[in-house]
């Protein structure tokens, strides 16, 4: 069984998956526009994100923005989870999301992990990057 993280943006959702797509490497970048859509099912005439996803070795990250004229609610009480093979990756990878945005739990050896830490970053995502210790 797979979940896919799919995360709603209002009007940074290009900026953002962009971002990740860096800090996580990804190699499969799609982003579809709003404008793009068949003019008949009546979508609005918008620049900005529809659908977008990255994907890197078999997981995926989903989101868009939210349509013109709908309510934007922002992000609360979910994370993206992400886990390494080393401490280096995931501690990289903190510090990058960390990035003009906000460490919630410092990035350190914890009793679980040999590394973990939470942060929000600069577009209101929330992520919890840990080491799988089982891969190493």
């Amino acid at each position: 069984m797979t979940f896919i993280p799919y995360v709603y943006f209002d009007g940074t959702s290009e900026d953002a998956m962009d971002f990740y797509a860096a800090v996580f490497d990804a190699d499969d970048v799609v982003k579809m526009r709003f404008s793009e859509a068949p003019q008949e099912i009546g979508m609005p005439h918008s620049d900005k994100i529809m659908y977008s996803h990255i994907e890197k070795d078999g997981w995926k990250l989903m989101s868009n923005d939210t349509a013109p004229g709908m309510p934007y609610q922002p992000q609360a009480s979910v994370s993206v989870a992400h886990q390494t093979k080393t401490v280096e990756d995931a501690r990289t990878r903190f510090d990058r999301l960390c990035e003009g945005g906000v460490a919630i739990m410092p990035f350190e050896k914890q009793f679980f992990s040999a590394g973990f830490g939470m942060c929000k970053d600069k577009y209101g995502t929330h992520w919890m990057i840990m080491v799988d210790d089982a891969a190493t």
